[in-house]
């Protein structure tokens, strides 16, 4: 069997943690941050582990995590 390619965009945006969940950052803080609170962007700063109905397709793609 040969061996499996990684996705390589999805291996730049998701890091595993030390107790094998799957880390990323939260989404919408790149642009039109003008309407948005300032609470609200404090809070998108931190990272955010991947759902639990999207482990199993993430593992699919990230083959050697």
């Amino acid at each position: 069997m040969p061996k499996l390619k990684t996705k390589k965009a999805v291996s730049k945006r998701i890091s595993v943690t030390g107790s094998g969940k799957l880390k990323k950052t939260k989404a919408n803080k790149q642009h039109i941050l003008t309407k948005k609170t300032t609470k609200r962007k404090r809070d998108l700063r931190k990272s955010d582990l991947v759902d639990k109905t999207n482990v199993k397709q993430m593992k699919r793609v990230l083959p050697y995590i």
